[in-house]
């Protein structure tokens, strides 16, 4: 178990345990809003990384020799804290990607492939992220399953769940969809909608990528048979990622991609393969990047996942009270109850061209679409200008960024 959260939490001091945030962009001081796309990394995990690089790294697993044995302790510690972190029943629940992208094709190419036929349903919604979209269209090409979505309100971006009924039938094999949602912030009541998957007996998948470093996350009380996350969006490398799969359904999965590492037995005829995890783990991974992943859980652990969703939450409201008070600016999504982040649109600039203007001020904000095509067509709109927090990010931050969209209403004004 891990050790209690500290009962108060120094902010600042927390902000300057981050040395990219300590430095000046063309003469003023960084503004990083764009902690959707990916959050900065600790000195914490930095050192971390330093550390098994200059003393532990190996390869893992093949090994009889010391630095081999320290890599793989290292590799498979950093398994069992990922378990414990989101609630797993054991350790060889968590299978370590590259992201939440190809965490979700791993479920798709292996899962899928095995167990969709012609005529079966696939259940996405309409908030969903490129990559838990795309993998199931070339999914449903390959095998003539059909998608089936359930629709988003446009006027604040929630889900139509009255319509789940007529949705939800059995022929829905799978039902995928986003914990939080990374272009509006809608939070999606993942455990009613998991309950409502296995009520048809259909497997339920919950892209996590913008929940997991943001809330307590216990896969067992969601009730999910799958939940992807990616490392770098919780303060880990790039390049990290979690497949979480409750055993009885990764037992039944075959590999997606084949080599060393994953098999048993290899004659130039057939090959047997290891249990769940490491069947799909073919190659050498990214170890060090396991061990940053490990180090960032500790990190977060240390400050408490209710005491940063708190912290996220006053700031996105006061964000939120902010940008009402700017005439011209549309925020969209739900006007309460939202993830970390503030998605909106000016009426006198373009989102690349406000956000070209604010960068010129220091204030790193995202414009666009945000890998989500068809909610912006939903919403009539050609993207947004996204600002999305994290624990290290203040309440004078927001005041600046105020400031700077003011401006850039008289630039373009």
């Amino acid at each position: 178990m891990h050790a209690p959260a500290p009962r108060s939490i120094d902010w600042a001091a927390l902000r300057a345990d981050f040395p990219i945030l300590q430095q000046e962009i063309r003469g003023r001081p960084l503004i990083y809003f764009d902690n959707a796309a990916s959050t900065q990394r600790p000195r914490a995990v930095l050192d971390a990384l330093r550390h098994f690089d200059e003393h532990d790294h190996a390869n893992v697993h093949r090994g009889l020799h010391e630095l081999s044995s320290r890599a793989t302790d290292a590799y498979e510690g950093a398994r069992q804290k990922v378990a414990r972190f989101i609630g797993a029943a054991n350790a060889e629940e968590i299978v370590f990607t590259r992201g939440t992208t190809e965490a979700i094709n791993l479920v798709a190419n292996s899962w899928g492939a095995k167990f969709l036929k012609a005529g079966d349903v696939i259940l996405l919604t309409e908030l969903e992220h490129h990559s838990n979209l795309v993998p199931w269209q070339l999914l449903a090409e390959r095998t003539g399953a059909r998608l089936r979505f359930v629709p988003v309100r446009v006027e604040d971006g929630t889900l139509e769940l009255e319509q789940l009924g007529a949705l939800l039938t059995p022929e829905v094999k799978l039902f995928a969809f986003t914990h939080i949602s990374n272009g509006i912030g809608t939070i999606n009541p993942v455990a009613e909608l998991c309950r409502a998957a296995r009520a048809v007996g259909a497997v339920s998948l919950v892209d996590a990528a913008q929940s997991a470093g943001h809330l307590p996350l216990d896969v067992q009380q969601i009730g999910c048979d799958f939940l992807a996350f990616s490392g770098h969006k919780m303060c880990a490398p790039t390049g990290t990622g979690v497949l979480y799969g409750r055993a009885e359904i990764l037992e039944q999965m075959p590999p997606w991609h084949g080599g060393g590492e994953m098999i048993v037995s290899v004659t130039l005829e057939k090959s047997t393969f290891k249990t769940p995890p490491h069947r799909f783990e073919a190659g050498t991974p990214n170890i060090s990047g396991a061990v940053g992943l490990a180090a960032a859980i500790d990190y977060l652990e240390q400050i408490g996942r209710d005491r940063i969703f708190a912290h996220d939450r006053a700031l996105t409201e006061h964000a939120q009270v902010q940008l009402a008070g700017i005439p011209g600016v549309q925020v969209l999504g739900p006007r309460e109850e939202r993830g970390a982040l503030v998605s909106f649109v000016m009426e006198s600039a373009h989102p690349h061209d406000l956000t070209t203007f604010a960068d010129q001020q220091g204030l790193a904000l995202r414009g666009g679409h945000h890998c989500n095509q068809p909610l912006m067509r939903k919403l009539k709109l050609p993207g947004t200008t996204r600002a999305s927090f994290y624990f290290y990010n203040t309440h004078a931050e927001v005041d600046a960024m105020m400031e700077i969209l003011r401006a850039a209403q008289r630039y373009f004004g």
